[in-house]
């Protein structure tokens, strides 16, 4: 599994569904860059049961996100007309409707393998008759989440198992962070949100900041 931190973005080009509804081909990441923050998270299918609980949290919250310049986009391996699908499904009967945010298709699998969240891998096989390229492992994305900074680096990066959920407000909590260390300079200690005194990065500033806990 890559660790993308400190690199950039792995670049693609893919059909994405956005606005809820319009099938977007050639979508990329590319297009935010200088623009805006990027949270690209990858989920593992459509019409599962852990996934929509996180694509519709993030709806929720998008303003939140809107507000902090930052924009919400999704992938997962399903194709565009699975998307499209799902998105026009009463969220009672299992569906995402309502969520307008950026979903991308990666059905070849590549822009999961490239981000390293793919469950599973290729291989070749050969023997005396036969060459093959095989596949083992489940051909779905891991939860991954990573936070792409307006030069388009990564800047953080998260890995969940499948059943696991992720935390929206944890997301919200590390954007700050980043922000808050882009404008100010000083670096966020364990559990740091918003508003909390922050370290300088000197012998006397973490002296500082630990002589007051």
């Amino acid at each position: 599994m890559s660790v993308l931190v400190g690199k950039k973005a792995p670049v693609f080009f893919a059909s994405a569904v956005v606005n809820g509804g319009e099938v977007v081909e050639n979508f990329s990441l590319k297009d935010y860059v200088g623009k805006k923050y990027v949270i690209f998270f990858f989920y593992p299918a459509d019409f599962t049961f852990v996934c929509p609980t996180e694509i519709i949290a993030f709806q929720d919250n998008i303003k939140e996100f809107e507000k902090r310049n930052v924009a919400v986009v999704g992938c997962s391996v399903d194709s565009k007309h699975s998307h499209w699908k799902w998105l026009q499904t009463e969220r009672n009967d299992g569906g995402i409707k309502g969520v307008k945010y950026p979903l991308v298709a990666d059905p070849a699998l590549t822009i999961s393998e490239n981000y390293g969240v793919l469950a599973g891998e290729y291989f070749y096989e050969e023997d005396d008759e036969n060459e093959e390229i095989m596949f083992h492992g489940t051909p779905e994305a891991y939860r991954g989440l990573f936070l792409i900074d307006k030069a388009g680096v990564v800047r953080h990066q998260v890995v969940n198992d499948m059943p696991l959920g992720r935390s929206i407000q944890e997301t919200l909590r590390m954007v700050d962070a980043l922000q808050f260390f882009e404008k100010n300079g000083e670096v966020c200690p364990a559990d740091w949100h918003s508003g909390d005194k922050a370290i300088k990065e000197t012998h006397e500033g973490i002296a500082a900041f630990l002589s007051k806990k």
